[in-house]
């Protein structure tokens, strides 16, 4: 998911000038913006931080960009298990059941007192590289398990996984 952190000023006092300077050699020299526009953006983020009051907070929201043929990929895997499988006629009701089973969720309290699983998002906009390769894994480590090939393919019994392998191999997964 993109990283959100809710950060707060605290008490403390601002280091000496000396300290400061090291501190922006970090900030502006070894990271810096990528354009003119991103450098003032940066630049702008440090000053209205600095510029807290103590006990005042912020929260800052950052997504690390995503690889868009790892993503194309992924769909390429989950699409050609989906067209080879029996159990699901519906693409998405297929992806849900992909994500519980991969684990891709948050648990919330259902209607009647229980947990339930509500799939997260692999948006571009709620997963940043980082989570999608999380999400990736999980879904092949479930897909790999013991229970996604034989429910998929139920005929084959025992010898579901081979399809399974068949298919997650041509990907080299």
């Amino acid at each position: 998911m993109m990283s959100r952190v809710t950060i707060i000023r605290t008490g403390e006092p601002f280091p000496a000038e000396s300290i400061l300077a090291g501190v922006r050699n970090f900030l502006f020299g070894i990271f810096d913006g990528w354009r003119n526009d991103d450098k003032k953006g940066w630049r702008r983020i440090w000053k209205r931080l600095s510029d807290l009051e103590p006990g005042e907070f912020a929260v800052i929201e950052f997504v690390i960009p995503r690889s868009t043929p790892a993503h194309r990929r992924h769909m390429k895997i989950i699409s050609d298990v989906f067209d080879a499988q029996e159990r699901f006629q519906d693409f998405d009701q297929f992806w849900i059941w992909l994500k519980v089973g991969a684990g891709w969720v948050d648990w919330c309290a259902g209607p009647k007192g229980g947990v339930v699983p509500i799939p997260k998002s692999i948006s571009y906009a709620k997963a940043d590289q980082h989570d999608f390769e999380q999400y990736h894994a999980k879904v092949i480590a479930f897909l790999r398990g013991q229970h996604a090939a034989p429910f998929l393919w139920r005929h084959l019994g025992n010898d579901a996984h081979w399809s399974m392998d068949a298919i997650l191999s041509g990907f080299g997964e």
